[in-house]
């Protein structure tokens, strides 16, 4: 792969075992000549990972709303900065850069991005893998609601094996590079009475 989208938070959280996380993913980019596309923050996560990647003269292309860049929350030391009107047109032109996404610790946001992502593979209109970094179990809970989802009717088996769920960056790099998506079949279930 050659670049990767990374959703994470803008904020650093509260326990240090999620930085070192982005970190790790940062330094694992920079050393595999992988590029990353994200937010385009300083701040939280996305901060972290950029400086990482950053530190070892590493691709990073950040995509940031007007909205946002007004708040000074742009990272200076990226070089490429998309600006753009939208969070959705955002979404839109990091989807044609990259390769692959990965999702890791975050909020509202962090959430919004992955699911979308999931879904335009889920419709076929992508077939790029899409990690999850679980660190810490950070994720469990939303990993038992995606089998409660399933288990009622309401996602395909086909559709929750979909995101790549790993503890380490390393594990999880080996599953989006092995990647393969699931073959084209019916969007909508349809149930016959």
């Amino acid at each position: 792969m050659k670049r990767i989208a990374v959703f994470c938070g803008s904020s650093i959280g509260f326990n240090p075992v999620y930085k070192e996380a982005a970190k790790e993913l940062g330094n694992y980019f920079a050393n595999n000549q992988i590029g990353m596309v994200y937010g385009g923050g300083k701040v939280g996560l996305m901060g972290v990972i950029a400086d990482e990647i950053l530190s070892y003269k590493g691709e990073v292309i950040g995509v940031i709303p007007t909205l946002l860049e007004k708040e000074e929350v742009v990272h200076a030391g990226v070089e490429e900065m998309i600006v753009c009107k939208k969070m959705s047109e955002r979404k839109v032109i990091m989807s044609k850069l990259i390769d692959g996404y990965i999702t890791l610790p975050g909020g509202f946001g962090t959430l919004d991005e992955l699911f979308e992502a999931l879904t335009l593979n889920q419709l076929h209109i992508e077939q790029k893998p899409v990690g999850l970094l679980n660190v810490n179990g950070f994720f469990d809970a939303v990993l038992l609601q995606l089998d409660k989802m399933v288990e009622e009717g309401y996602l395909k088996q086909t559709n929750r094996n979909m995101l790549l769920v790993a503890n380490s960056v390393d594990n999880l790099m080996q599953k989006m590079n092995n990647y393969t998506a699931p073959k084209v079949e019916a969007i909508i279930n349809k149930v016959v009475r």
